[in-house]
């Protein structure tokens, strides 16, 4: 696979792929007393349930804070626009809440891009690195696994998309390509990604 002009059904993960990331992981597990190097949402659930639910509501607290300054990354919006210029359908799957998503995408301006019911968060589906949530928009979108495709920055991001058995895109704006036997293509900037539609 050399090319993704094919693929008309486009699943993004949020922060660090279609905005800027303001998260530093690290803080977040010390403010919330979770072991460094833990997945947070997995902590979280092997807590017993007054304290994972006194956790989450600090983490929803500390995530709605960084959501009004999302910002996109470069040249987002523009890609974003080609694909709908191409009749694509356009998704987010992230391990946000989903009021919390939503503001992140006003605070970014890139909400227009997104139906509602294509925004799925951690409140709708089993989180990354389940493929749960693009299993479930391509049931949505009636979309085969070859027109699908999963972006995103992160290690679950992959996963999810391998498990899902849709092209999987590494965005990392570091050149780093951490995880190259998930990753069916790698790009560090929507400009390298948009020569994918036209190769």
């Amino acid at each position: 696979m050399t090319t993704l002009a094919h693929h008309t059904h486009w699943i993004f993960d949020m922060d660090g792929t279609l905005t800027v990331p303001v998260h530093d992981f690290d803080a977040i597990r010390a403010e919330l007393n979770i072991d460094e190097g833990q997945p947070i949402l997995e902590a979280i659930a092997a807590m017993p349930d007054n304290a994972a639910k006194k956790t989450h509501a600090k983490l929803h607290a500390l995530e709605m804070d960084l959501a009004a300054s999302g910002v996109a990354q470069p040249g987002a919006a523009e890609f974003l626009a080609r694909l709908q210029q191409r009749n694509c359908q356009l998704g987010i799957l992230t391990r946000n809440a989903g009021d919390i998503a939503h503001a992140t995408l006003a605070a970014a301006d890139l909400a227009r891009f997104f139906d509602d019911s294509a925004v799925l968060a951690r409140d709708d589906c089993s989180p990354k690195p389940d493929p749960a949530g693009i299993l479930l928009l391509m049931d949505r979108w009636q979309a085969s696994a070859n027109a699908t495709v999963m972006v995103g920055d992160y290690l679950f991001d992959l996963e999810a998309g391998k498990r899902a058995n849709v092209a999987t895109v590494h965005f990392d704006t570091e050149a780093s390509y951490s995880w190259p036997a998930s990753t069916d293509f790698a790009v560090d900037s929507y400009d390298t990604l948009a020569r994918l539609l036209d190769d």
